[in-house]
C-alpha cells in the first residue's frame, strides 16, 4: 500500500480564483503566475486547467515555458526574469515569449539578435523594491536602446511593488514607476496579487496575480476564503497508530510537549520530509475527520502526532486534513511563522498528486 498521505490540487478552484482575480481589475489583462511549479500545483497541470480562460503566464525558466509550448499551450508567455544569457535570448525570440528586461548586459544580448521573429521585451524599472530593473532616470535611455533595434518590440513597462500586502501600500514606488510609464506609452503591469486586490489604480494593462490563483491571501489580516478565493490544494494523511499517554509522559523529539492529564493521540503520516513546518507549536490546528484537533510535540521527519482525546471515533485510518479544505493554509503559515507561499513551495515531490478536474 501506497504511504497514507496525499496532495489533492483542485483545478476547478484555481480556474474560479483566476477569473475572481480577474474581476478585481476589469478591462487589464490578468497573466497567471506560474513560477515555482505553480507554486507547488504543477505548472503544467495549471496551464491547461486555464488555457481556454487566461490572457497569459507569467513564468520564471525558460525551460518550464518552452515545455508548456510543448504541450500546446499557445498563450502569451513573459518570463519574469528575463534571459540569463544570449542563447535564451534566441530562443525566447523563437518560441515568441516574451520577457523582463532590467539591465544593460540584457540589452546588449538584444543587440547581437538576428531573428525574423521580433523578441517581445517588458522594460523593468526599479521603483524601490531594489531587486531588478532600471533606475527610473535611466529607464528612458534604455528604452531608446530597444526601440532602435529592429529585431526587438518594446511592448510593456513594469514594476514590483515591496508593500502592496501591508499598510505602508505602494504610494511611494508608483509616485517614481507612474509618470515614467504614463510618458513611454507603453502597456503597463504593476498589480501583484495584493495590488491587483487592494490599489485599484495600478492595474494598468495587464496585473500579475499569483498567490491569490491557489487560493492564499496575500494579506495578513484575512484568510483566502474572506477574499472570494478557494483553496486550490489541499493536504492530507491518515492516522496510521495510536498512543495512550499518562500525565508526565512526553511526546517527540527533544521532549517538548509533557502531557498534564491521561491523553490519546494519533500518528499521522507526514512530517517536515513532507513539507509540513518542523517549527510549528503544539495545538496547531488539524481537522481529523472533518473535526478539529490540533498537534502534538514537535514535528518529526516522516510524522506528526494528533490529540484524539476528544475524539473516540478517531483511530487508525483516520483522515487528517493539514491545511486546505476546511482549514486555511494562512492559519498553519502563521502558527510557523511564515507565509501560504512558502508552505505551497515546499512540498516534497514524494508526497502523491492528485488533480480534481477543472
Amino acid at each position: 500500500m501506497t504511504r497514507p498521505i496525499r496532495l489533492e490540487i483542485d483545478l476547478a478552484a484555481i480556474r474560479h480564483n483566476y477569473q475572481h482575480s480577474r474581476q478585481q481589475a476589469p478591462g487589464a489583462r490578468a497573466y497567471a503566475v506560474i513560477k515555482a511549479d505553480a507554486y507547488g500545483h504543477g505548472a503544467l497541470e495549471v496551464a491547461q486547467a486555464l488555457a481556454d480562460i487566461a490572457d497569459g503566464f507569467a513564468l520564471l525558466n525558460l525551460e518550464d515555458a518552452l515545455r508548456l509550448r510543448r504541450a500546446g499551450i499557445q498563450q502569451p508567455m513573459t518570463l519574469l526574469e528575463g534571459a540569463f544569457d544570449l542563447e535564451d535570448t534566441v530562443r525566447m525570440a523563437e518560441n515568441r515569449i516574451a520577457g523582463a528586461v532590467h539591465s544593460p548586459h540584457q540589452i546588449a544580448w538584444l543587440e547581437q539578435l538576428q531573428s525574423d521573429l521580433p523578441f517581445e521585451a517588458w522594460l523593468k524599472v526599479n521603483s524601490g523594491m531594489n531587486r531588478l530593473g532600471f533606475q527610473p532616470e535611466a529607464a528612458p535611455a534604455a528604452m531608446d536602446r530597444l526601440r532602435a533595434h529592429p529585431a526587438v518590440k518594446l511592448s510593456t513597462i513594469m514594476t514590483h511593488f515591496a508593500t502592496a500586502d501591508d499598510a505602508r501600500g505602494v504610494a511611494g514606488q508608483w509616485e517614481k514607476f507612474e509618470p515614467l510609464a504614463r510618458a513611454s506609452g507603453l502597456a503597463i503591469s504593476a498589480a501583484n496579487s495584493a495590488a491587483t486586490f487592494r490599489h485599484a489604480h495600478t492595474h494598468g494593462d495587464a496585473v500579475r496575480p499569483g498567490i491569490t490563483l491557489y487560493g492564499c491571501s496575500p494579506f495578513d489580516d484575512v484568510n483566502g476564503p474572506e477574499l472570494g478565493l478557494k483553496p486550490g490544494m489541499t493536504l492530507s494523511a491518515d492516522i496510521i497508530a495510536v498512543q495512550h499517554i499518562q500525565p508526565g509522559e512526553i511526546v517527540g523529539y527533544g521532549a517538548t510537549f509533557q502531557a498534564e492529564r491521561p491523553m490519546r493521540i494519533g500518528i499521522v503520516a507526514c512530517g517536515y520530509a513532507d513539507g509540513y513546518p518542523r517549527v510549528v507549536p503544539s495545538g496547531t490546528p488539524v481537522l481529523v475527520d472533518g473535526k478539529l484537533s490540533g498537534t502534538v510535540g514537535r514535528v518529526s521527519m516522516d510524522m506528526l502526532v494528533v490529540d484524539l482525546s476528544a475524539l473516540p471515533e478517531a483511530g487508525i485510518g483516520s483522515h487528517v486534513t493539514l491545511w486546505g479544505q476546511g482549514l486555511p493554509i494562512e492559519t498553519i503559515a502563521r502558527a510557523a511563522g511564515t507565509l501560504g507561499y512558502e508552505l505551497m513551495c515546499a512540498i516534497s515531490t514524494r508526497v502523491p498528486r492528485h488533480y480534481l478536474p477543472a
